[in-house]
This record gives C-alpha cells, sequence and structure tokens, in this order.
C-alpha cells in the first residue's frame, strides 16, 4: 500500500465528516455545558471505555453483539451522573420530531451518553430536584449546525480541567489523498497534565509527576472521532480503540484510577470501505491513524482555547 498523505480539513473539526454536526450550551453560573453530536441519518457508532471511572448510557447498545445498529445522536455533558439527563432531553426532543426507532406509537431514538465530572469547579451546584441538564440538552439541540465548532470553554468542556490547568472541548479533522476523512471532538477534563500534544513528545525522563491530590475524583475526559468510511458496529469499536492512544500521546498520565476515558466512534457510511488496492484492514488502519492522530490536535486546540 502506497504511503497516504493527510490534511486538515477545511473547517479542521468535527463537521468536516459530511452528515455530522454539532451543537453546544453552557451555564456560566453552573460552570458546565453540554455537547451534541447530531447525525442527519442513522449512524454505525462504536466505544471504547479505559477510564476507571466512567459514567455513560446506553453503551451496552454498542456492542456488535446487541441488536441495535443505527444511532440517532450523541450527547457529551458535565455534571457527573446529573448530566446524564441531558441524554433524556435529546432523546425526548428528538422522538417527537419523529427521529428513531419505529416502534409503538412513539420513535425511539437510541442516544449514547458520557459524562465528565465538574461538580467541583467552584460553579453554582445549589439546583435543588431541578439540575440544569435537561434545559442545556434541549439548548445544545437546538444550537446543532454543520458550522465550525466552538473550541476552549464551551459545551461539555466548559467547566472542565486539565490537569492543574482550565481544560475545554476540542476538535481537529484530517482527509487523505484518497478520500477517507476523519475527526475529533474531545471534552479534555483530565487528572493527567496535557502534554506538548502538538507534537505528541514523550518526556525523557523517568519521573512520573502527579497533579495536585485535590483534583482527584475531578476527572474523565470523553469525546468522540467520526470518518465517513462504511464501517460496522465492531469496525467502529476498533476505530475508538486505536483513537484512544491519541489520549496517551496527549495526556499523562491517562486511563487511571480517577478517569472515566471514553471514545466514540461514528461512521457515516459515505465512503466504501474496501478498494482495489486498499484492503479493508488496511483501510481501517490508515482511518485509525487518523483518528489518533485527530485527537491528538483536538486536545492541544481544547486547552490553548480555552479560557483560563
Amino acid at each position: 500500500m502506497h504511503d497516504t498523505i493527510t490534511r486538515p480539513g477545511p473547517k479542521d473539526c468535527l463537521t468536516d465528516i459530511d452528515g455530522i454536526a454539532v451543537g453546544q450550551a453552557a451555564d456560566a453560573d453552573v460552570k458546565t455545558g453540554v455537547t451534541v453530536i447530531l447525525p442527519d441519518r442513522p449512524v454505525a457508532m462504536g466505544v471504547d471505555v479505559r477510564g476507571g471511572g466512567p459514567g455513560t448510557r446506553d453503551t451496552d447498545a454498542l456492542d456488535p453483539t446487541c441488536l441495535v445498529d443505527g444511532f440517532h445522536g450523541l450527547v457529551l455533558s458535565g455534571g457527573s451522573v446529573f448530566g446524564l439527563g441531558a441524554a433524556d432531553a435529546v432523546v425526548a426532543a428528538l422522538s417527537a420530531r419523529g427521529t428513531g426507532l419505529p416502534l409503538g406509537a412513539r420513535a425511539v431514538p437510541v442516544v449514547p451518553s458520557a459524562i465528565l465530572f465538574d461538580l467541583a469547579n467552584g460553579g453554582d451546584k445549589d439546583w435543588g430536584e431541578t439540575p440544569p441538564y435537561a434545559r442545556l440538552g434541549r439548548d445544545a439541540l437546538a444550537a446543532v449546525s454543520d458550522g465550525p465548532v466552538i473550541q476552549g470553554t464551551a459545551g461539555a468542556g466548559y467547566g472542565a480541567r486539565a490537569g492543574d490547568r482550565a481544560g475545554g472541548i476540542g476538535s481537529a479533522s484530517l482527509v487523505s489523498d484518497d478520500g477517507i476523512r476523519v475527526a475529533a471532538l474531545i471534552a479534555v477534563n483530565s487528572f493527567g497534565a496535557v502534554t506538548d500534544a502538538a507534537g505528541g513528545a514523550a518526556p525523557v525522563h523517568g519521573r512520573v509527576t502527579l497533579p495536585k491530590a485535590g483534583l482527584l475524583g475531578g476527572n474523565t475526559t470523553i469525546g468522540a472521532v467520526a470518518t465517513n468510511l462504511a464501517l460496522d458496529k465492531a469496525q467502529c469499536r476498533r476505530l475508538a480503540i486505536m483513537a484512544q492512544d491519541g489520549l496517551a500521546r496527549a495526556i499523562r498520565p491517562i486511563h487511571t484510577p480517577f478517569d472515566g476515558d471514553t471514545l466514540f466512534a461514528l461512521s457515516t457510511g459515505a465512503r466504501a470501505l474496501d478498494a482495489p488496492d486498499t484492503p479493508v484492514p488496511l483501510a481501517l488502519t490508515v482511518a485509525g491513524v487518523m483518528a489518533a492522530d485527530c485527537v491528538v490536535r483536538a486536545v492541544a486546540k481544547a486547552v490553548a482555547a480555552a479560557t483560563p
């Protein structure tokens, strides 16, 4: 197989994948937010969970042995377990639009979700019995567009921290010379510190430096990669697994007991996976390398654009 040349897409973000739109909403008083990823038709999806403290919804449906093979959206949220309520609101709104599996009297959208922990960031969390996440989920859905993704202190990364500095949302894309498109959107709320992510440089010494102990439990980096390749659920999971290598290059330490690191992978199916000079495993390998590279750049962009 010849060398594959890649370059950033025109918007250098997740919406460079045709058919994928993104909406974000935040609450400045609570210091939290929600990001909604919305395909224009059901997509294949996979997931890889590596952190020791994840918070997710509907990830079992992504198992390749399970029945559902088309997914209607993805929600990333702050708020720890309370943030899972954002997906409830998105599901209800999509169902009201008629989006979802045609089961009985209602359309039933399948919308996986993951959350990060931002409850200790100093925002006003005195919401009583009404967390803001249903409202933020609806607002993010209403804001969905295929325009450039707002990065830094926005959406699910609004109240995030990256080690001892501000975290946030970052997104990046690549397109290969033979038409493979891959992009990533990452909410960086890591226990570990962000390295020289632009170059993915590893430290040359043997010292392991940890953030302050006060940050324990206030972590998790979540996100998604997407591609135009026609992948099934099993192949999407492999893409998510390879994309996690980008987190390992950009954040140190990563996948700790204190993190809930979770990456999803989406396939729009616009480009056939098989080609005469590119067998399926090789095409998937190229996409996986591109996905990891996009994740590294998305992490760098998230912290570079975040408000201190």
